[in-house]
């Protein structure tokens, strides 16, 4: 990947978690899968709840986090749940380490 390319992706990653909403979700996803499997990702309805805010909120934030490769979505049956972009993870570890 070309440099120019990384630092415009390594920009649009913190821009997304400069925000303290996108910030916790990001971390909720990281730190404490929310099935009891390490990969499970954690449901749209969790962000919900845990947040106290509305569904338009979170996907709004949810769409953000998605737009700078932070995280993946994934549609299981009616149930929208995300996961953590591992390259993107990796990418920032190797930023920041």
């Amino acid at each position: 990947m070309a440099i120019a390319q990384r630092e415009e992706r390594l920009s649009n990653a913190f821009k997304a978690l400069s925000n303290p909403t996108r910030l916790r979700i990001y971390q909720q996803i990281k730190d404490m899968p929310c099935g009891h499997m390490p990969d499970s990702g954690c449901k749209l309805v969790d962000f919900i709840n845990l947040l106290k805010v509305g569904a338009p909120t979170v996907s709004h934030h949810i769409k953000e986090l998605v737009n700078a490769g932070l995280i993946r979505v994934e549609r299981q049956g009616k149930f929208m749940t995300c996961y953590l972009e591992e390259d993107m993870r990796e990418e920032l570890r190797r930023f920041l380490g």
